[in-house]
């Protein structure tokens, strides 16, 4: 069974794939409503979480 790994976006990234700031990215991470790492002393977003929160977004929507 292969393991696939998950793609961890840098914050500069990730605020590109939200189409949002740096600093509310880091709002959101502070609020617990989107996920995130440290690796060494970088913070990365999971794919995943990127994912997550907008099913988040569109279910608050619906």
């Amino acid at each position: 069974m292969s393991h696939q790994q998950e793609r961890l976006h840098r914050i500069p990234e990730a605020c590109g794939r939200l189409g949002i700031g740096r600093s509310y990215l880091y709002e959101l991470m502070g609020a617990g409503r989107i996920r995130s790492v440290k690796v060494g002393r970088r913070r990365l977003v999971p794919e995943s979480a990127i994912r997550e929160f907008i099913e988040q977004l569109d279910a608050e929507v619906a």
